[in-house]
């Protein structure tokens, strides 16, 4: 998700950068593909809105306008809100008290979950906890495999059930873990 969000950054952007002289329109159709990309990566409605004005408001057209690379500051403008508003720093899991600690990942298909489970996973191996991966994602061909995998070179083991229901595998994983 992200890596097709990003190439389409970078054609708006590269469209922007090649144009000799900025104009309020050439910012507008930019900033409206850039609005269509968000939609398109389901990034909320009220987020790429509040987005889209923030940096409206920062572009203010006569103070891009008269920059010396007016392509380049909108793309800084884009870039320092999108920093903004996914976070400019980075904030660890919240500790439970109770065991096991269970983490469900949830986003449509290709939006990174097992690559995220398995930065968690080993994250937390290397403080020394004990971690299981749960194949839980019975609907995408070759799922289960995938996270085997990747379990298997970090050093992670992983509860599969098959085709199982997904309440069932993660009862059946909890129980396990306990």
């Amino acid at each position: 998700m992200f890596g097709e969000l990003i190439d389409k950054f970078d054609d708006i952007f590269r469209n922007l950068r090649g144009a000799g002289k900025l104009s309020e329109k050439n910012i507008r159709d930019s900033l409206k593909e850039v609005r269509r990309a968000l939609l398109e990566a389901d990034v909320n409605y009220k987020v790429v809105k509040e987005f889209i004005r923030k940096v409206e408001d920062e572009a203010d057209g006569e103070k891009v306008l008269k920059s010396i690379e007016p392509g380049q500051q909108i793309v800084k403008i884009v870039h320092d809100q999108l920093v903004g508003t996914l976070g400019e720093k980075a904030i660890p899991l919240a500790p439970v008290d109770k065991m096991p600690t269970i983490y469900m990942l949830c986003g449509l298909q290709g939006s990174g979950k097992t690559t995220l489970s398995g930065k968690l996973a080993l994250q937390a191996k290397r403080k020394n906890k004990k971690v299981l991966l749960v194949a839980a994602d019975i609907y995408r061909p070759a799922a289960i495999k995938q996270l085997q995998v990747l379990g298997s070179s970090i050093g992670v083991e992983v509860f599969q059930m098959g085709t199982e229901k997904p309440p069932v595998i993660c009862a059946e994983a909890k129980k396990y873990a306990e």
